[in-house]
């Protein structure tokens, strides 16, 4: 696999992807990354924006084994990893397979379940493993989370705890499209079938790709800029705008900075990441990992305005 090879499959899926869900150009782009650096992500926005979509997408562009999981207030984990089921007829006990044994998962609306069923998929979306009755199960590769929520519904909800969060490497606001868009998004899905996305990527040519991302030399100072801005987040920080930030990003978020600017720099025909593919994916890596203090609450501030800040105020 090659970089140029590379840049083909990338614009044949972002293609193939456009067919069915358009006016999320930006936001293909971010997911295309995180499945090449095998990270998950974590989509915010109202209903009706495509998120499932994308997701069912990616999944069959990709001919990926896909599973789905509605989570809501009485899931249990069970649910989630499956259950153990005594057979008779070898006298043991056999694990009967939950959703997340899939290789692109939906956690839809996932912080409708409670903290004991989110907490169900942490060994999987960090060791891409399962250990349910004493035993330990390997996921099938690439292994992708996408996870949904609703930003404006907060009733009956329970907030992803930061250890959650921080497996996502990204978080993505999904917004309303254009009024161009919509109307082309209301004639395509009003009028006959949508499109059939067809297979662009099979997956032996998914792990040669993640494995030439891993390969492609580490720019020292592209890692030194990551890990300055995951540092300005923290507590400590002589950065002015620090002072909004009660809790900042470990250091998964400087890993996430460097992976994430290597791909972002292959995807756009760059062998060598620069600073600026730092900062192209910064706000999407640093604003669900930063917890903002009552003051710039009460200021009305957002995590993304104050990552922007940070990004104009770290050299």
């Amino acid at each position: 696999m090659t970089l140029e090879a590379l840049r083909e499959r990338t614009d044949a899926l972002r293609t193939e992807i456009g067919r069915t869900v358009l006016g999320q150009d930006d936001i293909i782009d971010l997911l295309l990354i995180a499945l090449f650096a095998r990270g998950h992500v974590l989509l915010e926005g109202p209903p009706g924006t495509a998120k499932t979509l994308l997701a069912r997408s990616f999944s069959a562009a990709l001919a990926l084994d896909f599973g789905r999981i509605q989570f809501t207030p009485d899931l249990m984990p069970g649910d989630v990893l499956g259950t153990s089921i005594f057979d008779f007829r070898t006298n043991a006990f056999v694990l009967t397979k939950g959703p997340v044994f899939s290789q692109v998962l939906l956690a839809d609306e996932i912080n409708r379940a409670p903290p004991k069923t989110q907490a169900a998929l942490l060994q999987a979306m960090q060791e891409r493993q399962v250990t349910a009755a004493g035993h330990t199960y390997r996921l099938d590769r690439p292994f992708l989370v996408f996870a949904t929520q609703n930003p404006i519904e907060q009733e009956g909800t329970y907030p992803l705890p930061e250890a959650q969060q921080d497996r996502f490497m990204f978080s993505v606001n999904v917004g309303y499209p254009t009024p161009e868009e919509e109307e082309e998004i209301v004639v395509r899905t009003t009028v006959g079938q949508l499109p059939k996305v067809e297979q662009v990527l099979d997956l032996e040519r998914l792990v040669a790709i993640q494995a030439l991302l891993r390969r492609l030399p580490a720019n020292r100072d592209v890692v030194r800029y990551g890990v300055r801005l995951a540092g300005a987040t923290r507590p400590g920080s002589k950065v002015p705008s620090a002072k909004w930030i009660q809790w900042g990003a470990g250091p998964r978020a400087s890993q996430y900075l460097a992976i994430g600017a290597r791909t972002w720099a292959a995807l756009h025909g760059n062998e060598v990441p620069s600073r600026e593919d730092v900062r192209a994916i910064a706000t999407a890596v640093l604003s669900h990992r930063i917890v903002l203090n009552f003051e710039a609450e009460a200021a009305g501030l957002t995590a993304e305005q104050v990552v922007t800040s940070l990004l104009d105020e770290v050299e």
